[in-house]
């Protein structure tokens, strides 16, 4: 029989599905971190519009902030290269290694004829501009819906103007509102344990950096701590921007910074399956083959779903009343 709870339950079910079937993990994610951001924003301010406002300028910040770095990155690329090539080869030559490089622009040329060899340039140039261009639209869409979502539109709102005020599509409605609220509550829980997760590994790193004497090391600091939030990318993405630092200054600190961080990469799954799962009360063993699934069917995105998911079906699972029967009820009486 069809009921409107059922029908709520496959509308998430299909939902998730066709998010891992059409590669629209990141879109979703999107729409859960600007929600969450705009909560957190709320309880703090208390005003809906100032929350908006705010996180209008957080992500103009993030973004200005991701353009400039990978523009510095850029312009920065012969001076890194300058610095780390002499370097590399001189460890090369000890150990009779030839390199296909000597300087940055031999460099250069042997990057450019990899890329050549295995694929057309500009074709690849194509797919990644077409890829960066549909993730961006699809993310503008992503913090539109979590807006409007926050600002409670509804899936039903002109509700009150139905002639039948009990009727099944309102009722639906309300179903799959529900299915979608409890859902978000479980983002809400892994979230809280990645805050504690992020903080764990910005104290890590902290200690590194300064007992380096790392460039930049308060500003690297803050962007350990805000990549962080956002599970396994956030902390490869922050790994990435130390390395480069490292580079600048010399070959030996970056190959040291990238040991410390791959170590502590590997830290945060551990950390991700025993804080994580503590916080959704499920074992270390079940919270890793949820990760490694996740991987397995969505990539990135489905590291991150993964715990949402699971800690989604403990609750729903826990909220059913099975009937025992009635063998059962004899056994459990003597």
């Amino acid at each position: 029989m069809i009921t409107p709870v059922r029908v709520s339950y496959a509308v998430l079910a299909a939902t998730i599905i066709l998010a891992g079937i059409l590669h629209l993990g990141a879109p979703l994610l999107v729409v859960l971190f600007s929600y969450f951001a705009l909560r957190q924003l709320y309880s703090l301010t208390r005003r809906k519009w100032l929350a908006l406002a705010l996180f209008i300028i957080a992500v103009v910040g993030i973004g200005a902030a991701g353009v400039y770095f990978t523009r510095a990155a850029i312009l920065a690329l012969p001076d890194v290269a300058d610095t780390s090539i002499p370097s590399a080869s001189a460890w090369a030559q000890k150990r009779q290694i030839e390199l296909p490089f000597t300087d940055f622009e031999s460099l250069r040329q042997v990057v450019v004829g990899a890329l050549g060899e295995e694929a057309n340039y500009l074709r690849n140039v194509a797919n990644v501009a077409k890829a960066t261009t549909t993730n961006l639209v699809f993310s503008i869409l992503g913090i539109v819906a979590a807006a409007s979502l926050f600002f409670k539109t509804g899936l039903d709102p002109y509700r009150g103007t139905h002639r039948v005020k009990n009727n099944l599509y309102s009722i639906c409605c309300d179903q799959v509102s529900r299915r979608f609220r409890d859902f978000y509550r479980s983002f809400e829980t892994v979230m809280g344990a990645q805050i504690t997760i992020s903080l764990i590994n910005t104290a890590l790193t902290a200690i590194f950096l300064m007992a380096v004497h790392m460039p930049h090391a308060p500003l690297l600091i803050a962007v350990t701590f805000l990549c962080g939030l956002v599970p396994i990318v956030g902390n490869l993405l922050s790994n990435t921007i130390i390395v480069f630092f490292a580079l600048t200054m010399s070959l030996k600190l970056a190959i040291s910074a990238l040991v410390f961080l791959v170590v502590i990469h590997k830290l945060e799954y551990l950390l991700n399956s025993k804080i994580i799962g503590d916080r959704i009360r499920n074992p270390v063993w079940l919270t890793l083959i949820a990760l490694i699934l996740g991987e397995r069917l969505m990539g990135i995105p489905g590291l991150i779903l993964a715990p949402v998911v699971l800690n989604y079906l403990r609750v729903e699972m826990l909220t059913v009343e099975v009937p025992a029967r009635h063998e059962e009820v004899e056994v459990l009486s003597r």
